[in-house]
């Protein structure tokens, strides 16, 4: 008797009924294959949501004028939708237009100097001036030399972007403001030096190395463009896509681990405490408080409210958007023209989840 209670309690401890459920199978995510077109696609309706909903969606990218919508589950194609004009005001926007990412490209970037850091080429917490020489800032050779790349990717240089033009990347305009590593401002002159950084550490022009490291990995298309000051990335919201599916796998696409995955980690972490809101170049969602770029206003609550906690975000002027969701193998992308005025269209990128959370079901 003492036997047979034994056994009955080592069966109930350790799950051995017949009628026990099976542990879940985990999510493959799909990816789609490289130098062709083909990428798998599945209905909203099979997946449960509510199609009621997409009217209002069309109806919402048409009134925000948007040239591109493309959400994906699982890898897979949901919705894809183009709309408008080409930059020629002529050629319907489609499959295969580019259109510029803007601020967007920063993560782009961010994920180029990961690996690059990596191949040992360069190392975050080096200081700046060893990459693009002593005098590239108007700062005396002790405040320049305390500059590092790490500061660059969390936009905590101290250099005062409260200056005529902030995308001026010339020494005389890159002015002492604060120590670095204790003052965030949004920035774009010593995010763009990161351009020279790469390309001095790597020997290779950016488009290069992004070509050679990252693009021909992952089947993107697209290249940066000099615009004034700025390196802005063109391509086509496909490719956007594909960027934001390697995200959302930790770097990797397929079994090929492109940007490792403890950089990507730390670029959907907060890499400060002055802005919990912001990663290496790349927007969190679901943080305590966020700053407004071109300002020192600290804001309490998450910079989307209505889209999930946590989702991560590259964002760019006039609603250039790539939001990756871990917790539903989410990505959503958005290429358009003006919806607001915003340098960071955080309220434009809160208005669309509106629309997505009355067709994606909880």
């Amino acid at each position: 008797m003492h036997l047979l209670r034994l056994l009955l309690f080592i069966c109930l401890v350790t799950s051995c009924s017949k009628d026990s459920d099976p542990a879940p199978t985990p999510t493959v995510l799909y990816f789609p294959p490289i130098g062709t077109s083909a990428w798998e696609t599945v209905s909203p309706a099979t997946l449960g949501w509510n199609t009621s909903k997409i009217a209002d969606l069309d109806a919402f990218l048409d009134a925000s004028d948007s040239r591109a919508l493309i959400v994906l589950k699982d890898g897979k194609i949901v919705l894809e939708k183009y709309r408008g004009k080409q930059f020629d005001n002529v050629t319907d926007f489609g499959v295969n237009s580019n259109w510029y990412w803007a601020s967007a490209g920063k993560t782009l970037t961010a994920a180029v100097v990961g690996i690059a850091e990596e191949q040992g080429l360069i190392e975050l917490d080096e200081k700046t001036s060893t990459y693009l020489g002593a005098g590239w800032t108007d700062l005396t050779p002790e405040h320049e030399n305390n500059i590092t790349v790490r500061h660059q990717l969390t936009m905590t240089t101290g250099l005062d972007d409260d200056v005529p033009n902030r995308d001026c990347t010339d020494p005389e305009c890159l002015i002492f403001k604060a120590s670095p590593g204790t003052r965030w401002a949004y920035h774009n002159a010593p995010y763009t030096l990161l351009d020279g950084v790469i390309a001095n550490a790597t020997g290779k022009t950016l488009n290069a190395y992004l070509n050679n490291e990252l693009k021909s990995k992952t089947g993107m298309d697209g290249q940066y463009i000099q615009t004034g000051d700025n390196n802005v990335y063109y391509s086509t919201a496909r490719s956007m896509a594909r960027f934001g599916l390697l995200l959302l796998n930790e770097g990797k696409w397929n079994d090929l681990q492109v940007v490792p995955e403890a950089y990507v980690t730390l670029m959907k972490s907060s890499s400060q405490s002055l802005n919990p809101s912001y990663g290496y170049l790349t927007w969190l969602n679901g943080k305590s408080s966020y700053i407004l770029p071109n300002t020192q206003v600290s804001i309490p609550g998450s910079v989307s409210p209505s889209a999930p906690a946590d989702m991560f975000a590259a964002m760019g002027k006039n609603g250039q958007i790539i939001n990756i969701v871990p917790s539903q193998n989410l990505v959503v992308v958005r290429m358009g023209d003006v919806p607001d005025t915003s340098l960071v269209p955080f309220l434009f990128q809160d208005d669309l989840w509106e629309k997505l959370n009355e067709i994606i079901p909880d």
